[in-house]
């Protein structure tokens, strides 16, 4: 008897684990996180020097710990540009995650000269990270389908502040229950991402990334964006007006050693 009932006792035991792990899995908030460190450079030895250490320490370390799809960006103007900037997208599935990634690449004892640099020569003038939540229609971030020579790409990286908090979520909904988001695949605009920033230097704030096969293509695109017959009837409903206090665009083309 006393078997019996141990193995009883067993039998609801495993049920009700199953159970519990999957109401926790349907619990689970869908989508993803993603940092964004944005490099901010003066020179183009402090850009070399950083990206030496991005592909031969910092992805590879990043990789091991599981992170995949890290996008590295340069931007097109770097050459001109008294501001030079490269931008690092990186896919995470917690918040816990972000808090994660110092200590992984922390514990690294590498000798490269972005981690011995002095004080009177850093590699980089500042450093940006933004924190950003996938939105409700694109949970995961896509592979761009593009055809154009990689050394043409261009990414797009928008950025849309707001100027209350209500505004920024009624462009929220814009991008999601008014289908915005489904606009921008319909005419093949090859989204890597739709996020909202949690923590950033500018906020209320969303950004998108949206990918074409050269600036041209880029352009073209854009153009029939703007005469879309369904564009102009949701950009004109009350509901959607002045959503978009500043717009910030980058152009941005990925580097040689970038996952996407």
């Amino acid at each position: 008897m006393k078997k019996y009932l141990t193995t009883i006792a067993c039998f609801f035991f495993a049920i009700t684990t199953s159970i519990f792990a999957q109401a926790k899995t349907t619990n689970a908030p869908k989508g993803e996180y993603y940092q964004l460190t944005v490099y901010h450079f003066k020179t183009n030895t402090q850009i070399a020097t950083t990206e030496t250490y991005l592909q031969n320490v910092y992805l590879p370390e990043l990789h091991a710990f599981g992170i995949k799809n890290i996008g590295v960006f340069t931007s097109i103007d770097n050459d001109t540009a008294a501001d030079k900037r490269l931008y690092i997208l990186v896919p995470i599935k917690n918040l816990s995650q972000l808090a994660d990634i110092p200590k992984v690449l922390a514990s690294k004892k590498d000798n490269s000269k972005y981690t011995t640099a002095s004080y009177n020569q850093p590699p980089f003038e500042r450093i940006e990270n933004i924190v950003l939540k996938s939105f409700e229609l694109m949970p995961r971030m896509q592979t761009p389908q593009l055809t154009g020579s990689a050394s043409e790409r261009v990414y797009e990286l928008r950025s849309y502040e707001a100027s209350t908090e209500f505004l920024y979520r009624q462009k929220v909904k814009m991008f999601n229950a008014g289908g915005e988001i489904a606009l921008f695949k319909r005419l093949g605009f090859n989204a890597v991402f739709y996020a909202e920033v949690l923590a950033g230097s500018r906020m209320p704030n969303l950004m998108y990334m949206t990918t074409f096969n050269n600036k041209a293509d880029r352009d073209a695109h854009w153009k029939t964006f703007g005469s879309d017959k369904e564009w102009k009837t949701l950009s004109a409903l009350p509901e959607y007006q002045n959503t978009v206090s500043k717009n910030d665009t980058r152009f941005l083309r990925p580097t040689s050693y970038s996952d996407y």
